[in-house]
């Protein structure tokens, strides 16, 4: 079994589509920072960027009420890297790509003007 947990900001507007059965998929990407001292006593953040996929009912509710910059907490399982051939010839895998089974909004009703809202978990299909 595998569950990741991820909490971050928005990287951009989420966008939702159909695929061709007429089931709804939301995509957004999520940065999450880690910040620590060196030995040298300097501070450093890194950032890493995830792109989650929601499905569903939880595909809507994240495309009506989410935005650039909302905080999130993200309760998933990795997808499997896609591999592609880059222009200069050499291989390459997707960036990390996480299938949402709940999303929880942090953001503070209000600080978007949008209406509290929480997406259930519910059946992903696989």
């Amino acid at each position: 079994m595998q569950k990741l947990i991820i909490t971050g900001r928005l990287g951009r507007e989420p966008e939702m589509r159909f695929t061709p059965a007429g089931q709804k998929v939301t995509n957004f990407s999520v940065a999450t920072d880690r910040r620590y001292t060196t030995a040298e006593g300097e501070k450093k953040t890194v950032t890493s960027w995830f792109n989650i996929e929601v499905w569903g009912k939880m595909a809507e509710v994240c495309n009506q009420y989410l935005h650039k910059g909302n905080q999130v907490g993200i309760i998933g399982r990795l997808k499997d890297p896609r591999c592609y051939q880059a222009q200069d010839g050499t291989w390459k895998a997707s960036t990390i790509e996480v299938v949402a089974e709940s999303v929880e909004f942090l953001t503070p009703k209000g600080a978007n003007e949008e209406p509290e809202a929480e997406a259930v978990a519910e059946e992903i299909p696989f």
